[in-house]
């Protein structure tokens, strides 16, 4: 059948108006052995879009470690990360951004990219059972900001809640770089028996391919290329390019798909994310070395007469493509005839690599879709990098160009109120944790998310964290900084860390110092993956996060590689919490304090001072504290464990003092500073309490090992002091850190 070339040839203009390079226009043109019509444009243009191919991350995100014992599926193969966790159970995670059209809508922006992260779970087979979120905005006194906030947390909030899925756990974080782009970062979490699992492929020429779920409309067109593009004055004209959900139709698709996956009715299933249907039928079709024909005037549609690119670009949500195996059609029907879901036949595989459209018997697209994919024909560019000016100059910081201040009780509550430190409640509690029976850390606050695995002894530990300010300052060291606080906060939580996703925040690729710190970033979390045995199962890349300012410069964000990770409590005996548990209980410090406040909230916020480096960092020391309190846990010794990071020490030990309104006594170190004993967030350490009859042993284990570890006191039972100093009472740091954050907001 000839081509259909009514909707005319393509041009370079509009090429380049999708993103796209002059010499990738010409190689499309060599791909096909001739001009591509615009529908067939508008697919290579999504497609190799940088949100589709990676195109400017995959040579360096190769690098990444990716074995490990408990794998079940390599990085990038299928939806998400799968891992086995024992008792012929697999966990499906993974961690996915919706910055840009957050950044425009931020209640349907962050609403979406809650849907789009949980389809990604249940599309393998799993069912969702916890969510994290990491956020970063601007200042909070711009009312900007402040509306931003007050959409994304509500988006999240409803469509979780109406969804039901308890959100776990999560981090925000405000700066000025923010104020234009936010970074909306979505985790879920889901568990399936391993035998269950449904994979992205297509095969078998001759069965039928059927679209399910919502009717496809005309929000999220060009969804995968505006993700690609600067936010500017005019980004408001992209608005159809912000997806539009619907958690209750989700809701009945989660259910729907739950159960076809436990028959044998089916190939392959995709969601339909970034580019729709033309993503998942050409991945399927890659994928599973077939090809397809699909007849989209058969795709059940919101609007009348959409456009065939129109029908193919359309990222409207709560949507799957199914292969089905043939003569298995009646079982498929009549699961999503039960759930009231739309079900309809609207293609076939074929044999070869192509991958064609029809409209109304014509053929309006021929494509290859091997050239497609990442992986396959997707460019692969290695660009260029320059360390920034900035990067030697930070590193001669020394704390002495800082005065310790007079009064240090006055930085103290300082900081407890600071929007980075400060409870997130106001937020949190407009998202519903208790939602099914899985949270178990409602009354028992840990450092981790942890979850329940019903009919088993084991609990699941998961966290986000980036400390973006700190990657800003060292990219490797920062990112390597990142990853190690992501397993700390797991040992803390009683688990042992298994393997990470992550969700990587960066602004121009084509900007060599942007570019610079995309490297690093990916050169540190290796090195400490590699070290704390986490592999990478995949995640996402987000580039072109940054502002245009009214010279026309790019203003980049912090890059913000945020981690999601992933720890298994073998015994939940083991859980361990945050808090203090009884008045009198000793407190030590496990780790080394350094003389040292660089890149810290006291010096950022407090001083102002923006320029400095990082504070030592070894992974040897981190993988050694580590070990040394998993050890403590295992045998019982310790009351609680809390990783010490925004805000120093100090704040460490308000956090463990707040939920049972007990307070400490401590004696700072003569060798380190005292505002940087108290304030500094030199890594690799954490605060346990032991009771006093545990001391000997507590003290025997740690003869045995090379740990540094020193006593700072006991916990009191309400009074808060420092060297014989008091700081006030643990009731009045209660007030400042619950309610500092809402007072800013409103």
């Amino acid at each position: 059948m000839s081509l259909n070339y009514s909707n005319s040839l393509s041009t370079l203009e509009q090429a380049e108006e999708m993103g796209l390079l002059s010499s990738e226009f010409e190689k499309i043109k060599e791909i096909l052995g001739r001009t591509p019509n615009f529908c067939e444009l508008s697919i290579f243009g999504v497609m190799w879009s940088e949100h589709c191919s990676y195109k400017n991350s995959i040579y360096w995100l190769k690098k990444l470690p990716k074995d490990g014992p408990n794998m079940l599926v390599q990085a990038g193969e299928e939806n998400a990360g799968l891992v086995d966790i024992g008792d012929n159970l697999a966990c499906c995670f993974k961690i996915e951004s919706h910055n840009h059209p957050s950044a425009l809508e931020p209640y349907q922006g962050a609403a979406t990219g809650v849907g789009g992260i949980n389809r990604d779970i249940f599309t393998m087979g799993a069912r969702p059972i916890a969510q994290l979120n990491s956020l970063r905005f601007g200042k909070l006194d711009l009312d900007r900001t402040k509306w931003l906030v007050k959409g994304v947390t509500k988006g999240i909030g409803d469509y979780g809640n109406a969804f039901g899925i308890p959100i776990v756990g999560g981090e925000v974080f405000f700066d000025e770089c923010y104020n234009v782009n936010p970074l909306v970062n979505a985790f879920s979490a889901g568990i399936m028996k391993k035998e269950d699992m449904i994979s992205a492929t297509s095969s078998g020429v001759g069965n039928p391919v059927y679209i399910v779920g919502s009717r496809t409309g005309k929000d999220g067109i060009h969804g995968a290329s505006f993700a690609s593009k600067d936010l500017t004055e005019d980004s408001t004209e992209d608005l159809p390019a912000v997806q539009v959900g619907d958690p209750f139709q989700e809701k009945l698709l989660l259910e729907a798909t739950l159960e076809l996956a436990k028959t044998n009715a089916i190939v392959g299933m995709q969601d339909m994310g970034a580019a729709g249907i033309t993503c998942s039928s050409n991945e399927m079709s890659a994928a599973g070395g077939h090809g397809m024909d699909l007849w989209l005037d058969k795709v059940p549609t919101r609007q009348e007469n959409m456009k065939d690119w129109e029908i193919l670009l359309s990222e409207s949500q709560e949507r799957m493509l199914v292969v089905v195996k043939k003569g298995k059609e009646n079982i498929v029907k009549n699961i999503f005839d039960k759930w009231d879901l739309s079900c309809e036949h609207i293609g076939i595989v074929t044999k070869g690599d192509r991958v064609r459209y029809f409209m109304f018997g014509e053929l309006v697209a021929d494509v290859p879709c091997k050239d497609l994919v990442l992986g396959g024909g997707a460019p692969v560019y290695k660009r260029e990098w320059k360390e920034p000016e900035y990067y030697k100059k930070w590193k001669k910081f020394k704390i002495d160009q800082i005065a310790i201040p007079n009064d240090l009780i006055y930085v103290s509550k300082y900081l407890v109120s600071n929007e980075n430190i400060a409870s997130k409640r106001w937020i949190f509690e407009q998202y519903d944790s208790m939602v099914g029976t899985v949270n178990m850390n409602t009354n028992f606050p840990s450092d981790s998310g942890l979850v329940n695995l019903k009919g088993t002894n084991k609990a699941l530990a998961m966290t986000v964290d980036c400390n973006s300010r700190m990657v800003n300052a060292d990219p490797e060291e920062g990112c390597a900084m990142a990853v190690a606080e992501a397993a700390r906060n797991i040992i803390c939580s009683g688990g042992v860390p298994l393997a990470i996703t992550n969700c990587l925040n960066f602004g121009n690729p084509y900007n060599p110092e942007v570019y610079w710190q995309f490297v690093g970033s990916i050169k540190g979390m290796s090195k400490a993956c590699k070290k704390f045995k986490t592999p990478v199962t995949g995640g996402n890349v987000s580039f072109y996060n940054q502002s245009v300012d009214e010279k026309n410069k790019e203003i980049p964000v912090f890059p913000t590689p945020v981690i999601g990770m992933l720890g298994i409590i073998e015994d939940k005996k083991h859980i361990t919490s945050l808090s203090f548990q009884g008045k009198s209980d000793l407190i030590y410090l496990i780790g080394k304090s350094e003389n040292d406040i660089s890149s810290s909230e006291y010096l950022s916020s407090f001083h102002k001072v923006k320029e400095s480096s990082v504070p030592p960092f070894n992974l040897d020391d981190e993988l050694n504290v580590q070990n040394t309190v998993r050890d403590l846990i295992c045998n019982n010794i310790i009351e609680s464990a809390h990783d010490i990071s925004d805000g120093g020490l100090f704040v460490s030990l308000i956090e463990s003092s707040i939920p049972k309104n007990l307070g400490f006594d401590i004696t700072t170190c003569s060798e380190v500073r005292e505002d940087a004993f108290l304030f500094g967030e030199s890594p690799s350490r954490i605060i346990v309490s032991v009771r006093e009859v545990m001391e000997d042993s507590f003290l025997d284990t740690l003869k045995s090992k090379t740990t540094p570890f020193m006593l700072l006191g006991h916990v009191t039972k309400g009074s808060i002091r420092v060297d014989d100093t008091v700081y006030g009472d643990i009731q009045e740091y209660k007030q400042l850190y619950n309610n500092s954050l809402s007072r800013n907001i409103s």
